[in-house]
């Protein structure tokens, strides 16, 4: 992973991973143990599928520059989907509070949404490489004369 790459998911997780911790420490103490647990299971999925989300964008903009925007819009609609599964299949679990791991689940996602755009606003991306350019030039110069 280049480190700009690693930079920007730096700047993504982080936030997204002390929402985790709060969304956690609030639900112990609200719902107890079963609170706690179902929130730390809902921030992890939540940064696991949304890495996984990011991984793959990265390789189809570098791999697939064509396809980058459809398949940005293709994944966020796949991740919020397969979420939104997730808490369809604990809805009645017994393992953990669902309440908490649905609310936990959603609040991540936000904040990683969020942290996401913040990033991609923050990065500075050149429009045109400029080495490219540089060497264009001495290859197309001919003599002065």
């Amino acid at each position: 992973m280049p480190s700009n790459d690693a930079r920007n998911l730096l700047r993504i997780a982080v936030p997204t991973a002390a929402v985790g911790v709060i969304t956690v420490a609030v639900s112990g103490v609200v719902a107890g143990g079963d609170g706690a647990l179902g929130a730390a299971v809902g921030a992890a999925l939540a940064i696991l599928f949304m890495g996984i989300g990011l991984y793959v964008l990265q390789w189809t903009a570098k791999t697939l520059p064509h396809l980058f925007q459809a398949m940005g819009l293709m994944l966020y609609v796949a991740q919020l989907l397969l979420l939104l599964i997730f808490v369809g299949l604990f809805k009645h679990t017994s393992l953990f509070d669902p309440k908490t791991f649905a609310l936990s689940l959603v609040v991540a996602t936000v904040v990683w949404m969020a942290a996401q755009a913040r990033a991609h606003l923050k990065t500075k991306m050149f429009y045109v490489e400029p080495d490219a350019q540089k060497s264009e030039k001495s290859q197309n110069a001919g003599s002065p004369s």
